[in-house]
């Protein structure tokens, strides 16, 4: 049985302050993108991924957590199955990494930067995203009401989730 708990709606509009950043692939520079953000994390960066098999993001989440920044990565159920996954490189390299094994798929693409950075959009964190796929990146900033929205959901998506285990 499905169980399905989401955070609450909250579809009141509210000011849109800060700056955006748009990319779209393939080949427009939106995993360069990430990663560069990824490069300026002093502190953490939350991820919910549905697919992860981009090398590039990878390393740089890692080189990330060997500075001290806190990672933490849900990701959907499809990543137990796969036989050597972004949830298995992320896991093996002392990185917390959680399945969301509540909803049908957890399709979510979105990092939580320094508590002051989203990255989202329909880039998925993976290899076909940025070189075949046409997809789009949206780096967010200056808008913490924004950030404390994506962080409650990340919050309430993480209460549903079990632990990554290989």
């Amino acid at each position: 049985m499905l169980l399905f708990v989401s955070a609450p709606l909250t579809a009141a509009p509210f000011p849109s302050t800060g700056t955006v950043e748009v990319y779209f692939s393939p080949h427009g520079g939106a995993a360069d993108a990430v990663i560069r953000e990824i490069g300026k994390a002093r502190q953490e960066i939350l991820v919910q991924a549905y697919s992860f098999t981009s090398k590039p993001i990878a390393k740089a989440l890692l080189e990330a957590h060997k500075r001290g920044v806190k990672v933490v990565a849900i990701m959907d159920k499809s990543q137990r199955t796969q036989r050597y996954s972004g949830a298995t490189f992320l896991a093996n390299s002392g990185i917390e990494v959680l399945i969301d094994e509540r909803h049908a798929i957890a399709h979510s693409k979105i990092m939580i930067i320094d508590r002051a950075t989203i990255i989202t959009g329909s880039f998925n964190f993976t290899r076909a995203a940025e070189e075949k796929n046409a997809e789009n990146l949206l780096v967010l900033k200056g808008n913490s009401l924004l950030v404390q929205k994506y962080l409650a959901n990340f919050e309430a998506q993480r209460a549903l989730c079990v632990p990554f285990s290989n």
